[in-house]
Parts: C-alpha cells; sequence; structure tokens
C-alpha cells in the first residue's frame, strides 16, 4: 500500500480542523474559525503561516496581484477555510488553481458551514 503525500501532517491538520468544528459548530463566519484554527494549530504546535502573501506569474512574469492562502501549513500544505452551506466546483478549482500556481502538491479544503459536521477535501497537484 502507498502512503499519501504528506499523510501524517494532513492527519494533524484535521485533528485541528474536528476539534475547532466540535468546540464552535456551524454557524459562524470564515474569519472566526481562521482565528480558532490558528489557536488550535498553535496549541498543537503545528507549525503554519496565516494570510502569507504569495507571488503570482502569468507566462513568466510577476503579477502586482497577490495570492494570500488562509494557512500554509508544514511550509508545503495550502489550507483553505470556507463557510457555506456545501462546497461547491468553483471552491476545488479554485485550491487547484493556488496549488498550480505555488507549486505546492496537497491542499485541504475546508468546510466549516455545512451541518451536522466539518466537511474536508484533501486536494492533490
Amino acid at each position: 500500500m502507498s502512503k499519501l503525500i504528506s499523510e501524517d501532517e494532513t492527519f494533524q491538520i484535521r485533528g485541528a480542523i474536528f476539534e475547532v468544528y466540535r468546540e464552535m459548530g456551524c454557524g459562524f463566519l470564515e474569519a472566526v474559525y481562521q482565528e480558532c484554527l490558528a489557536k488550535e494549530m498553535q496549541q498543537k504546535q503545528i507549525p503554519f503561516v496565516a494570510q502569507k502573501e504569495l507571488m503570482l506569474q502569468y507566462k513568466g512574469e510577476l503579477l502586482e496581484q497577490k495570492y494570500k492562502p488562509d494557512f500554509i501549513c508544514f511550509d508545503r500544505i495550502i489550507v483553505e477555510l470556507k463557510a457555506v452551506k456545501e462546497l461547491s466546483a468553483e471552491h476545488r478549482s479554485q485550491i487547484h488553481n493556488y496549488l498550480k500556481a505555488t507549486g505546492l502538491e496537497v491542499g485541504l479544503l475546508v468546510n466549516f458551514g455545512h451541518f451536522p459536521k466539518v466537511e474536508i477535501e484533501r486536494i492533490v497537484n
């Protein structure tokens, strides 16, 4: 059986996400969940950077527009948060584009707006 890319790290992140959902439940704005998840990852000693500005390129030329992922964990995993009724194809496309633009391989698309449990989709570039 082959091991998933960054399996141990995504397992740790998922644990932090589940803890935030257990504590806060459904119904808050994305910014609330982002702040709670930052606190939980700090407590669990998961290395992360929140809202780090990343440069984008178009045909090898740097763009003025920057991309700010909600979190980059372990220097290689994008964590993108949503607080919507259900995830859509646009949300999945967004994280695929972020992975492509950054050269990172793994992303977690997280929806705290889903009831009765948080949704987490693992997306690989």
